[in-house]
């Protein structure tokens, strides 16, 4: 059923030729051939996977019906995936952390006052974006350098703001750079209110997050209602009112994190996916399917012997809904050396949308767009890629875009890559010809929503990038040498305690 991946012999010749080992370590098979021994792919099951997500979905439906960071739910997921470590001989660490908390008081408003009247619906032309401040602005609208086409870089530098009127509503554009980076320049320039519009393709409003709380109100706005106040804007101006009322405050969430006791610790392999759902639901498919993925990896991987010659590292991230905060905080509780430690991150989110595509994140960014990717990131893309070509099945681009736990690594210029299969986003007609399921239809019709529950995720599609994750896995734990030029040697000798076990980690 499952395929090992296969190179042509000039190019294993020539990768085994640079990967002579030291004396008196064991030969490493050449990055280019099929994976030698246990095969980690065939060990994990679709049987595994759906044991996971049932146990998620039970402990949702028992917890208030969400996996929430800071709710019980989510307090719950820790101890199972805690648990699963436990019993496949893994000592999991726990990691505590607490990161700012926000919620609405009251539902926003979004009204055009001038030249006309309008007023804009919630949830359908706009929503507030998470961490947004409190306020009842009424002002003009200054659109902010925005791109005549595709994604631009509207608000992302400060001197987009150049002249910008003080007091205005700062209009911006999605795209490039993070909500909060488009949001705190705007408050540098002087703004009393900011709208980032979605981008043109995309329909609904942006449901997102500026990261860190704001004094100004932040609102997210569709294509459409975006559109329509640039234009006015442009020909005599507009005028409109945001008003938001919010609270903030602290909540506790934590990571788990686990490793192999063999490999060598200096160039570790980190696998991460997230934990929490929204406050909404259980978050099955976003992102039981990743952790579901990992742990079946995880408690096979032991099988795998001597040929670990790298240790794998697995993390179980907190509070990705609430901004990136457990990879976050995990990467900033790291010392330099520790973080020069881990030769490349690979990141597992939304493994199963039932109508999503077989998504590799754009480590060569051939589609010329998002953030700009780490050297060694393109090996990683390639890995996947090929594992894909040799069971035929058609693959296409993720934006690398750091919206996802990889996006605080790639910040420390560490490699990072792996598999999506779409949220909130539209199937294009050629993507239905070539994974089927429906044109102009959201990838995942459940995210961020209720019904994200099991019947929400395709399992052939999470079985298939499940298999995907153990074979780049296991050739990993074998080699890194195509992504950092690392070729490491397994040695007879036992491995050192785990470096990164630090006071941060609380057992």
């Amino acid at each position: 059923m499952r395929q090992l991946l296969m190179a042509a012999a000039g190019s294993s010749a020539a990768m085994a030729l640079s990967a002579v080992p030291p004396p008196g370590a064991t030969a490493i098979e050449p990055p280019g051939a099929a994976v030698a021994g246990p095969d980690l792919a065939q060990a994990v099951t679709l049987a595994d996977l759906r044991r996971h997500l049932t146990a998620f979905q039970e402990i949702a439906d028992y917890n208030g019906g969400n996996r929430a960071a800071g709710k019980p739910g989510f307090d719950v997921s820790v101890k199972y995936v805690a648990g699963q470590l436990r019993e496949a001989g893994l000592l999991p660490s726990v990691q505590e952390f607490t990161f700012p908390h926000w919620r609405e008081r009251s539902a926003a408003a979004l009204a055009q006052t001038a030249p006309r009247t309008a007023a804009y619906k919630r949830e359908h032309d706009f929503l507030s974006m998470v961490y947004s401040g409190s306020g009842d602005v009424t002002a003009p609208v200054t659109a902010v350098d925005i791109p005549s086409s595709g994604a631009g870089t509207s608000g992302c530098e400060a001197t987009d703001f150049t002249g910008f009127p003080k007091w205005s509503i700062a209009l911006v554009q999605r795209g490039s750079c993070t909500f909060q980076t488009k949001a705190s320049n705007a408050r540098a320039a002087g703004a009393s209110a900011v709208l980032i519009y979605n981008r043109r393709g995309e329909k609904g409003p942006i449901a997102g997050s500026v990261e860190r709380p704001q004094r100004l109100p932040v609102l997210g706005t569709s294509n459409r209602v975006g559109a329509e106040l640039v234009k006015a804007a442009r020909h005599g101006g507009v005028t409109v009112r945001v008003r938001t009322k919010t609270v903030q405050g602290m909540k506790r969430a934590a990571n788990v994190i686990a490793e192999t006791a063999q490999g060598r610790a200096d160039n570790v392999v980190l696998l991460g996916a997230h934990l929490d759902s929204v406050a909404a639901g259980p978050g099955i498919n976003d992102n039981a399917t990743g952790s579901a993925a990992l742990l079946a990896v995880a408690r096979e991987i032991g099988a795998l012997g001597a040929d670990l010659r790298n240790k794998v590292r697995f993390a179980w991230w907190g509070a990705e809904e609430d901004g990136l905060r457990g990879s976050e905080h995990y990467v900033r509780s790291l010392t330099g050396a520790e973080r020069s430690r881990i030769a490349l991150n690979l990141n597992f989110d939304m493994l199963g949308s039932v109508n999503g595509t077989r998504g590799v994140y754009d480590g060569d960014r051939s589609r010329g767009s998002g953030t700009k990717p780490p050297a060694g990131s393109a090996a990683i893309e390639k890995l996947f890629r090929d594992y894909f070509a040799s069971r035929r099945l058609p693959v296409t681009d993720t934006p690398f875009n750091g919206r996802s736990d990889y996006g605080p690594f790639i910040a420390e210029g560490i490699p990072a890559g792996g598999i999506a299969t779409g949220a909130e986003g539209r199937k294009t007609a050629a993507e239905a010809t070539a994974f089927g399921g429906r044109a102009g239809r959201a990838y995942d019709p459940c995210y961020h929503a209720k019904c994200d529950r099991l019947r929400n995720v395709d399992l052939a599609l999470l079985d298939g990038n499940a298999d995907a994750v153990a074979h780049v896995t296991q050739r990993l734990a074998a080699s890194t040498l195509p992504v950092n030029g690392q070729a490491r040697a397994f040695s007879a000798r036992p491995s050192a305690p785990p470096e990164w076990q630090g006071p941060h980690l609380i057992r």
